[in-house]
């Protein structure tokens, strides 16, 4: 009787694969911060989720930093031919790009590398390399507060943003300065794999997997006044209680203030409003209960805080541009649904909230795909979940 040999074992899919850009004159901690964070998800079964590799626009070598040695690159400028996502970290001698808006040949020759299928980010300065590509025109963009008026002055077509800590427009996306590429990466990881992936990521890390609102509050108070009493007390006890009603007052109560002071110094130090800062947790909650848990669109909502599955519906519309069922499909693709039944029937009231949705407008529109939704928030301003 012949010998039926086995099957071979499919090949694992290839991880995402990260091409860091190192230019001269780089800042070691923004170099960091991609192979950091992508260098932490696993999946299931153990496996990487992501490859980090670094090449310069020159033959492997040394690259210079603005601290007091050198790194050495192990890969060339061919690398970027092969990435799925190509980050462009800060640096201090960007020569021609940062005085005239010019590339230099060797960079210029280096981007024209790049897949036009792959997704390219910036940290900080690194935001000049892609605006005098020509990449940004038309879009909007960020960088560290204290170059955002240049940025603007220097490539007028691109619609800059100095509030924010970074932004998100789908295939390019760009942060302000030194930690907000953290913020920026994270982002990344959450719209790749999902809230639960990069909190974990977060938490190895020990940064908070969101940071409240955007640059403005760095700009005028970098440090707080140690004398002020903060609302951090009050912000540690709401997200103890996100499934409870939360009124302002009782938040200003926690920390001893009246209404009004407690929201001036709420937003001095978050850059949101109390109810915009309570409505992202409850948000992100929700986000977190439908990727890991098998409880039910009225279940979430209710212990996310939104009480009924109808105003959890319309806030994660408006969030991610997805409803609740879709959001779970989309990062739960593999898991199984507690029953057949309860997504049928979950699914139906998605449809009829769309429906209703459509007919007051006076025709039916067809939800986002997820993917769109989440690369295509407006405004992008990160927040912290515990």
């Amino acid at each position: 009787m012949p010998v039926i040999p086995p099957e071979p074992s499919p090949c694992p899919p290839r991880p995402h694969r990260v091409v860091v850009l190192a230019l001269d004159g780089l800042l070691p901690f923004e170099l960091g911060i991609p192979h950091r964070i992508f260098g932490r998800p696993r999946d299931e079964r153990g496996r990487p989720l992501y490859e980090v590799l670094t090449c310069s626009v020159r033959p492997p070598g040394p690259v210079r930093t603005d601290a007091d040695f050198t790194v050495h690159v192990p890969h060339g400028p061919e690398a970027l031919a092969t990435a799925d996502t190509v980050i462009v970290p800060a640096c201090y001698e960007l020569g021609p790009v940062f005085e005239r808006g010019e590339l230099t040949d060797e960079l210029a020759d280096a981007l024209g590398r790049i897949p036009p299928t792959a997704r390219i980010a910036s940290i900080c300065t690194g935001v000049y390399v892609l605006a005098a590509a020509g990449r940004l025109d038309g879009r909007r963009a960020t960088t560290h507060w204290a170059d955002a008026e240049r940025l603007q002055r220097l490539f007028p077509k691109v619609d800059v943003d100095p509030d924010v800590l970074f932004v998100d427009d789908g295939d390019i996306l760009t942060s302000a300065g030194v930690a907000a590429g953290i913020d920026l990466c994270l982002h990344m990881v959450r719209r790749d794999h999902g809230a639960a992936v990069a909190n974990d990521v977060a938490r190895r890390t020990v940064v908070p997997p969101h940071r409240d609102g955007g640059q403005a509050q760095y700009i005028q108070r970098p440090v707080p006044d140690p004398q002020q009493a903060s609302t951090s007390g009050a912000r540690a006890w709401a997200l103890g209680r996100l499934h409870e009603p939360i009124q302002l007052r009782d938040m200003a109560e926690r920390e001893s203030m009246s209404v009004r002071t407690f929201t001036r110094r709420f937003r001095e130090e978050t850059g949101v409003s109390p109810g915009q800062w309570l409505t992202r947790q409850r948000v992100e909650r929700a986000r977190y209960l439908l990727e890991t848990t098998e409880l039910t669109v009225d279940q979430v909502a209710r212990d996310a805080g939104f009480g009924t599955a109808q105003s959890m519906r319309a806030h994660l519309q408006a969030a991610l541009g997805v409803t609740p069922t879709a959001y779970r499909r989309t990062f739960r693709a593999g898991a199984e649904r507690a029953s057949d039944a309860r997504t049928d029937t979950e699914g139906a009231l998605d449809a009829r909230a769309d429906g209703e949705r459509g007919g007051r407008r006076g025709r039916s529109r067809p939800e986002r795909p997820l993917c769109e939704a989440v690369r295509r928030p407006a405004p992008l301003r990160a927040l912290p979940q515990t």
